[in-house]
């Protein structure tokens, strides 16, 4: 069964990449933009400038993991997509941490602290 949190569609992502929001940081880039429902979509890539598949895997692993390790929560009703740069090679989950939260920071979409 698909998970209803994870963009899929190519109308999807060229309706976030053409009106959504971006924001940049050193190993990231963060699109973002409203969707209109109740919970939110994300994306996580990684092109072939990042390097082969191992290269590709492990960016897309090390994003999503900051993601999930963050002391915050994303905005519920918005689509994201999280884009790697090629500078994320040989870099530790620490720095793209720091990196994914000062981009989330800047595109303002934090809801609030996680419980632990």
């Amino acid at each position: 069964m698909l998970r209803k949190n994870v963009l899929r569609r190519k109308k999807d992502f060229d309706l976030i990449y053409r009106n959504g929001k971006s924001v940049g940081d050193r190993y990231i880039v963060l699109f973002y933009r409203k969707n209109g429902m109740k919970y939110s979509r994300t994306a996580f890539l990684a092109s072939k400038k990042v390097g082969n598949s191992v290269k590709r895997n492990r960016a897309r692993r090390l994003m999503k993991e900051s993601l999930r390790l963050s002391d915050y929560r994303l905005v519920e009703g918005y689509d994201y997509i999280f884009i790697a740069r090629n500078t994320i090679n040989g870099v530790k989950c620490q720095d793209v941490s720091r990196s994914v939260a000062s981009a989330v920071k800047r595109a303002e979409v934090i809801k609030g602290e996680k419980v632990r």
